[in-house]
This record gives C-alpha cells, sequence and structure tokens, in this order.
C-alpha cells in the first residue's frame, strides 16, 4: 500500500509543491486585487520640491529621483536603496519629493486621487498595469510617454508606455491633487 505523498516525514511533495505555487502567486506582482476604493492620499505639508500643480517641477523632481534610485534591485515588500518594489517606490517617492504620504500598496493605491484618461496624462500621474489575473503593477508618469517604476529586470528604471509589454497590460491612470 502507497502512502500519501505528503507523508515522507521531510515536509511531504505535496506539501512543498503547493507551498512553491503559493509563494509563486504571491510573488506574481506588486499586489493582488480586489482592489481598495476611497484611499485618499495624506498630505503631510508643502511639496519638499514641487508642487503636483506645477508640471515641470515635478517632471524635474522625477528625473532627480530616477538618477539617485536608477538599478535598484526589484525586492517585494521593499522600501530602501537595498530594494524596493513597484508600490514602494511610488510611496517613497510621493513622500519624498512631494511631500505626500499615498497608500502603500499597489491595491489601495488604485483608489487614491481621481481617474484620468490615458491621453491626459501629465508628469506625476499614477499609470496602473493589470500583469497577471490578481497581479497589478504601478508605476509614475513623467511624460512624453514614458513611466518610471521599478522592474524585476532591470529594478528602478524609465519605460515607454508604448513598449510592448505594458501597452497591452495597461489598466488605467490616477491623478493625486488637484488639477
Amino acid at each position: 500500500m502507497r502512502e500519501p505523498l505528503c507523508r515522507d516525514g521531510r515536509g511531504g511533495a505535496l506539501k512543498r509543491f503547493l507551498a512553491v505555487i503559493l509563494a509563486g502567486a504571491l510573488m506574481a506582482g506588486c499586489s493582488a486585487a480586489p482592489v481598495k476604493r476611497g484611499t485618499a492620499p495624506k498630505y503631510v505639508g508643502p511639496a519638499k520640491e514641487a508642487a503636483l500643480s506645477d508640471r515641470e517641477g515635478v517632471k524635474d523632481a522625477l528625473y532627480r529621483q530616477y538618477r539617485e534610485w536608477k538599478g535598484v534591485r526589484y525586492r517585494n515588500g521593499g522600501l530602501s536603496r537595498g530594494g524596493i518594489d513597484c508600490s514602494g517606490f511610488v510611496f517613497v517617492t510621493y513622500r519624498d519629493r512631494f511631500g505626500i504620504i499615498l497608500p502603500r500598496r499597489t491595491k489601495e493605491q488604485v483608489g487614491a486621487g481621481k481617474r484620468i484618461k490615458q491621453k491626459k496624462l501629465r508628469p506625476g500621474d499614477l499609470v496602473f498595469f493589470k500583469t497577471g489575473f490578481f497581479s497589478r503593477h504601478v508605476g509614475i508618469y513623467v511624460g512624453q510617454r514614458t513611466f518610471l517604476h521599478v522592474s524585476g529586470k532591470k529594478g528602478v528604471t524609465m519605460t515607454s508606455l508604448d513598449n510592448r509589454y505594458w501597452s497591452r497590460r495597461y489598466w488605467q491612470s490616477r491623478r493625486i491633487g488637484s488639477g
């Protein structure tokens, strides 16, 4: 008589298989659905570098952020130059450059601000992508159809919205603040 796969004394092949599948699902993207709505950003004071209404100032601040963070590797749940994920990068950028505290996770960030059409994007707007059945990704629009984000392969990088991979996965855009 055969014993079940789970009873091999080392935790079982089936248990290891399920653990690998679960871990893969959890790390598949920056966050998972369902999306939480109505999460308002917290304004912690005057803009540190630029007000979001100052398009050129926002663009300059985003390029400075890019130069300082370029290539920092992706790390799920990370919030430092030792490793950072997409929503963490958005959180840190808004906090440090604009004095605004956004929710930490992508599924909460998608509820912040107001939804806008892609053709109305301006520097500082958040761009969201569906990267899997439950997975979501977020970046910050810089201008000229490019966005700043954290790639699993390149770390912090700038990518075109017209990139074949990202253009097929574009979901929505959000504007934080007025305007």
